[in-house]
């Protein structure tokens, strides 16, 4: 493994490189190696290598809805926002973007096409990779709604391209978090529409965001999913924890569904906030709050 920058002198690799300068909660522990791969050989190539000497292999895309624990990530970490190219075919309406490129980026190329479909997401801060990997929504909207297909790379190194179907989006949920795939590219099917028009629903919906949510802070996104019969926000406003901070972490006051860091806080922070809210709302209503973020990585040594 302490060879990998030689085997690969094209790949930008750091070494005990912190995750927190990547998630958006600013927060978590080293990885091992990180890899920028900026193509699909690159990622295929490191793959196999991981795979050949047996090491762990986990895969990031823009770190938006991720908690990575303060003991970090052990083996080989890829950051895929280099390979962030997107493409068009206006006579299929289609936009195929690559795992890391922005979602918001790809909701504004499809604007300046006049594609409609896609206008839900203008102001989600994942990567397409992100986004496919757990059918991201707002706002009546989800992915699972508009991708029709997502070209991936399988842990045995192995490209296929899945349809909407064999994706099985459900509730930030697809079958890439089952099978451990590895998004490289989705596409997006969409309808021809009035750039204007479209145009205008994304700056409504953006603006609808930023004053409901903590968008000035460090985040991870929204962190349970909605239970059924319930809202989040709702049941821990009522439960009295809006507000609370526990160590650099609080529970935003703009948005109960989100929890920021206010002064320098840790993965550990957000995990025993969460957890806290688990059990206050459990023991209150019967409720149980699962996370939506994504939480990897390892417990910090003692």
């Amino acid at each position: 493994m302490e060879d990998i920058a030689t085997a690969f002198p094209a790949v930008e690799i750091l070494r005990h490189e912190p995750l927190a300068h990547y998630t958006h909660t600013k927060t978590g522990g080293p990885a091992d190696f990180l890899a920028f791969p900026t193509n699909v050989q690159e990622t295929k190539s490191l793959l196999a290598y991981a795979n050949q000497l047996k090491l762990p292999i986990t895969v990031v895309g823009n770190a938006s809805n991720l908690i990575v624990r303060d003991g970090g990530i052990r083996g080989l970490v890829m950051i895929l926002t280099k390979m962030d190219q997107i493409t068009v075919d206006d006579a299929a309406h289609t936009v195929t973007a690559a795992a890391g490129a922005a979602l918001i980026k790809t909701t504004q190329v499809a604007q300046a096409h006049s594609l409609s479909g896609l206008e839900f997401a203008a102001g989600i801060p994942g990567s397409v990779g992100g986004a496919i990997f757990m059918n991201a929504g707002a706002y009546g909207g989800e992915i699972a709604k508009v991708a029709t297909a997502a070209e991936v790379l399988t842990p045995d190194g192995e490209i296929r391209t899945l349809t909407q179907t064999e994706l099985d989006f459900g509730y930030r949920h697809s079958s890439i978090q089952d099978y451990h795939d590895i998004v490289l590219t989705a596409t997006f099917t969409l309808e021809p529409g009035d750039g204007t028009a479209i145009q205008a629903q994304m700056d409504d919906l953006n603006a609808k965001r930023a004053a409901k949510q903590p968008l000035d802070l460090p985040s991870c996104g929204s962190v349970f999913k909605r239970p059924e019969g319930h809202y989040t926000g709702q049941l821990i406003q009522e439960a009295g924890l809006q507000g609370l901070k526990w160590g650099g972490a609080q529970v935003s006051t703009k948005h109960a569904g989100f929890i920021v860091n206010i002064d320098h806080a840790t993965a550990t922070d957000y995990l025993e906030l969460i957890h806290h809210i688990q059990t206050v709302i459990w023991d209150r209503d019967q409720v149980h709050l699962e996370t939506e973020v994504r939480i990897i990585g390892e417990e910090p040594h003692a």
